[in-house]
């Protein structure tokens, strides 16, 4: 049986109001075999009812002429609660004179006294208690329920007719996100995540109104408004991030906000909706911008992430992929020592040329293929690892980068433990870094991982320390072998006191975890006399060398 069907088979509750004992039997005598009855003689008496059993009455028959409150007042008061104002009524009366001021006041139907013809009275009471669920049912589905804003599908279906009927100013398709807003529901609660959802629908919907537009709240912390077209985008955003910062707590809180300028019907709405949401996108991580348009330059750069992602099969299977190397020295003592390496993967294209991985790393974190260029570089690595050591006897560590969507995979630890097995290699050969972001990304489950892949007898190594929101609450909590400094403090390290003193505080907290500390991002003599002296362990960077083949690595063997 379906919901609906369902649905029809529960017995509804209707409310009978008649200040006639006798009328009231009798209508109660007509539906009691349909419906639940409930009785009330007078306003007073049905509005005492009404509160008691709101959600339950589907329908009430409402006479006008009453003693204590009429009918007329009763609808007045009904009116006036959003909730009770749902409940349809039907008016009982021989008055033509009052139908008109009842029907302004919401009554949807009328029966004539006397009731001498229950057929009618029964289909009438059923086919608006038909009418007005199935009109609720189409709300629900229309409107997101937290927000009230169009959910998306409807959004778009009225957008569509916007466009068809379209004789005045263009439109403009924006898509708002919240930056980070998983963070901030961590960090603040859901209660009041859901806070700043509704606020800033309250901003969209005003916005629209004003602007002739809609808007619609399409996945999570993700909206879409719809609305005439304007020149100054940045005022849109000032007034909603205005709006959102009122609640306090969050003078740091980010919107992004990509747009579409100047709709056009011959496209389909949905690319128009996705236009808008790539240029969002884009300044993901760009925190010198929360406002972009979509232009040609965004179109060419979506083109050629579809390469991209259209060839990484091809990559994987001809070994496009390349696995480089760049050493790690222990700089205790007087001279630098080898000490591991980290291994990072270049894409070599037979067309397109060296490809950078700032390209094609975010992206294929973004749509979930980073696990399986993670599981290449980790196979390639293992495998060097146990070349290497066939031939010049040497045991060096190299380290692989575990991303965050790793961490989903349940049978992460098996497979790092069947390529440490199937190349012959110690399990602390193979290093897992880690970045911090991806940390903050789900803690319960990274701590989760973690704890269990260092009990295998993994090392892992906490990657770009610094760069992320939760630092020193994340290294109370991780089990980590080896902490990595993010490479932004070492930059001009010489003329900044600040970082310098960042660079310190952070050995200092290494070294209270007992843990070594990796400097990374070393680029000139200066860098390194300096690291050497505030007391860092390990340096990579190009001070050394940049990552390099394989091939050319032996030479740091030899």
């Amino acid at each position: 049986m379906s919901t609906d069907a369902l649905i029809r088979r529960t017995r509804r509750t209707v409310l009978v109001v008649e200040d006639e004992a006798v009328n009231r039997e009798l209508l109660g005598f007509i539906l009691r075999d349909t419906y639940d009855v409930l009785c009330a003689s007078d306003g007073v008496e049905a509005l005492d009812i009404i509160r008691t059993h709101v959600g339950r009455i589907s329908m009430i028959l409402l006479d006008i002429n009453m003693p204590r409150m009429d009918g007329i007042e009763l609808l007045h008061r009904l009116s006036e609660d959003e909730a009770l104002s749902r409940i349809p009524v039907i008016m009982l009366t021989s008055d033509k004179d009052a139908e008109l001021e009842t029907l302004r006041l919401g009554a949807v139907d009328f029966i004539a006294k006397p009731y001498d013809m229950p057929e009618i009275i029964l289909a009438r009471v059923k086919r608006i208690i038909e009418f007005v669920e199935d009109r609720q049912i189409i709300r629900d589905v229309e409107h997101d329920p937290l927000t009230g804003l169009y959910t998306r599908s409807f959004f778009q279906e009225y957008c569509r007719r916007l466009l068809a009927a379209q004789d005045g100013p263009r439109r403009d398709m924006i898509a708002v996100d919240v930056d980070h807003f998983r963070l901030l529901n961590e960090m603040h609660g859901k209660a009041f995540g859901d806070e700043v959802l509704m606020t800033l629908a309250e901003g969209i919907r005003e916005v629209a109104q004003e602007r002739f537009g809609i808007g619609c709240r399409s996945d999570a912390d993700l909206f879409f408004l719809f609305m005439d077209h304007t020149d100054d985008y940045q005022a849109v955003y000032d007034r909603l991030i205005r709006r959102v910062q009122s609640l306090g707590r969050l003078n740091n809180l980010r919107l992004r906000m990509g747009v579409y300028s100047n709709v056009e019907e011959e496209r389909p709405l949905e690319w128009h909706c996705d236009a808008a949401k790539s240029a969002c996108d884009s300044i993901r991580n760009n925190y010198t911008r929360s406002v972009i348009v979509y232009d040609d330059a965004l179109h060419e750069r979506e083109l050629y992430n579809e390469r991209l992602i259209a060839d990484m099969d091809a990559a994987l299977a001809e070994g496009q992929f390349v696995v480089y190397y760049q050493p790690k020295y222990d700089i205790h003592g007087d001279a630098p020592r080898l000490y591991s390496a980290e291994a990072l993967v270049r894409w070599i294209h037979p067309e397109l040329g060296f490809i950078s991985p700032g390209a094609f790393i975010p992206l294929f974190e973004e749509n979930g293929l980073i696990t399986r260029l993670d599981d290449y570089v980790w196979h390639k690595a293992a495998a060097q690892i146990r070349d290497w050591k066939d031939r010049f006897g040497v045991s060096l560590p190299v380290s692989v980068n575990l991303s965050r969507m790793d961490f989903y995979d349940s049978r992460l630890q098996e497979r790092l433990l069947g390529i440490v097995r199937d190349n012959g290699i110690s399990i602390d050969e193979l290093v897992l870094e880690v970045t911090e972001s991806a940390y903050s990304q789900n803690m319960d489950r990274m701590l989760a991982t973690v704890t269990e892949l260092r009990r295998a007898g993994f090392k892992i190594e906490m990657d770009d320390f610094g760069s992320g929101y939760s630092s020193l609450n994340m290294l109370c909590l991780m089990p980590i072998d080896a902490l990595k400094i993010d490479m932004k403090f070492v930059r001009n390290i010489v003329n900044a006191g600040a970082g310098y003193r960042m660079v310190e505080l952070v050995i200092e907290i290494a070294k209270a975890l007992k843990v070594p500390c990796i400097v990374e991002g070393v680029e000139d003599e200066a860098q390194y006399h300096l690291m050497k002296r505030v007391g860092c362990d390990v340096i990579q960077g190009y001070y050394f060398s940049q990552p390099v083949d394989a091939d050319h690595f032996e030479a740091f063997f030899k």
